[in-house]
């Protein structure tokens, strides 16, 4: 049976003859009517034009299904949103995770190797998280993961060590699908640190319930220069609530989200809202990158959207976008911990296999020296982040450490993937090796702020 045949249902291009079509139904039957002719076979290109149809038929549900959703408004406005309290400081530096948090890591280590892994160069070369293993991801529980457990969650204390334990795992399989596979979930964390009980009780009942959302953090821009801490896109205040104008790029799955969190310069502050993906004004284009491709990065402009007062997320002056920030950039470091274990535990076994000169390749000094030098600046990567994440979870001011594991992770992580790439040679630089994926992914952990948090 063609992919067309599986598709098509009721009568003439798969529409009963009772339905009605809105602009994509009559795009989706005009292609389907163009697959029918004839002359594709004497072209000989039936197949490829049958794909075509069932790619767009599947985007346009995609997208038609992104905008479909409606946030119904419940809870008390203004009210403050349920917090998980801080885990409780042990008195000493204790990098041993906690019995839930090891087999947390364990059910995701394997969902990682055994899953993610397999699908990762396929889903780098077509810029797309497969769908099956979005659903898995769902059913290990990652969207849930931050939120509180009185509004269905599984977070009895601040999570950050968890988080990142998560983080680190998931992208030893790859880094695109993870940030694919985090997404929404950090949205959620969001919800469930800084929402207002309104916002938490409209929107966390999708991610805890039923069909999760797919929704995305929005804080990058595409300027020369760009501050983080100082965006472009802009808040005005208005009767009605705000008016946000401005550009938001390299984020995560836009096409197919729901609901965003945009970053947003209101009277000189940086602030967060939540803005529906059905609002007025959003638009939205893919953005390949060099790296993390997997995660289908899209340029979101917003013109003229209004959101109404409710939607601001956290405070206005500033700290929570700053503390959201902070916890992205932990969020990131365990991403390139993550990594970089994988190009640790692929080049081992190779230079020890790799013959040149009729001895293996690990006998010659500055191979092995390289090998080292990645396992000690891993080591110091993880300790430093672990550090971060540890006092996060405490309620202990984590500035400096998150700093400090940002800039490490960020120089660091950008040489572990060079020199993996260089330990393979020749090899290093064609796809048949992973080593060139990797390099690429580990471009952006210096760039990419947002997308994801802990």
């Amino acid at each position: 049976m063609s992919i067309l045949q599986g598709l098509r249902g009721g009568l003439a291009n798969g529409v009963p003859s009772g339905e009605s079509r809105d602009p994509i139904g009559f795009a989706v039957a005009g292609l389907r009517k163009l697959s029918q002719s004839p002359a594709l076979d004497r072209l000989g290109v039936r197949k490829q034009t049958e794909q075509v149809v069932f790619t767009v038929t599947r985007s346009g549900f995609k997208t038609m299904a992104a905008t479909s959703r409606a946030f119904k408004k419940k809870g008390k406005q203004g009210a403050p949103g349920v917090r998980v309290p801080n885990a409780i400081p042990q008195g000493v530096f204790d990098l041993t995770p906690s019995e839930d948090e090891q087999m947390l890591v364990d059910v995701v280590a394997e969902f990682a190797a055994e899953v993610v892994r397999p699908a990762a160069a396929e889903a780098d070369e077509a810029c797309a998280a497969p769908d099956e293993l979005l659903k898995s991801s769902l059913e290990i529980g990652l969207p849930i993961l931050g939120v509180p457990e009185e509004l269905g969650g599984i977070s009895e204390t601040r999570s950050a060590v968890a988080g990142t334990l998560v983080a680190e795992a998931l992208a030893k399989g790859d880094l695109g699908l993870a940030v694919a596979a985090l997404a929404p979930g950090s949205v959620a964390t969001a919800l469930g640190l800084w929402g207002t009980d309104e916002q938490q009780q409209t929107y966390l009942p999708a991610f805890t319930e039923g069909s999760v959302p797919a929704a995305a953090f929005a804080l990058n821009e595409d300027k020369v220069l760009f501050d983080v801490l100082s965006p472009s896109t802009t808040a005005t205040k208005t009767a009605g609530g705000y008016t946000i104008n401005g550009a938001k790029s390299l984020v995560a799955r836009g096409a197919e989200a729901e609901l965003f969190v945009v970053g947003a310069a209101l009277d000189g502050k940086p602030v967060l809202f939540l803005i529906e993906s059905s609002t007025d004004g959003l638009s939205i284009e893919s953005e390949p990158a060099m790296g993390v491709r997997a995660a289908s990065l899209t340029k979101l402009t917003l013109t003229d959207v209004k959101v109404p007062a409710t939607a601001v997320l956290g405070e206005t002056d500033g700290s929570t976008y700053t503390e959201a920030v902070r916890l992205s950039r932990l969020a990131w470091c365990a991403l390139s911990i993550g990594v970089g274990q994988a190009v640790l535990d692929y080049v081992t076994p190779y230079v020890k296999e790799r013959e040149a000169f009729g001895e293996p390749i690990a006998h010659r000094q500055s191979v092995a020296f390289m090998v080292a030098n990645i396992a000690i600046e891993l080591q110091a990567m993880r300790l430093v982040t672990y550090k971060a994440a540890s006092r996060v979870a405490q309620g202990i001011d984590a500035t400096r450490e998150i700093a400090l594991a940002r800039k490490l992770c960020a120089d660091k992580g950008m040489q572990i993937g060079l020199d993996g790439v260089q330990l393979l040679g020749g090899h290093g630089f064609v796809k048949e090796h992973p080593v060139e994926r990797w390099y690429r992914d580990l471009r952006a952990i210096g760039i990419m702020e947002g997308t994801v948090l802990v």
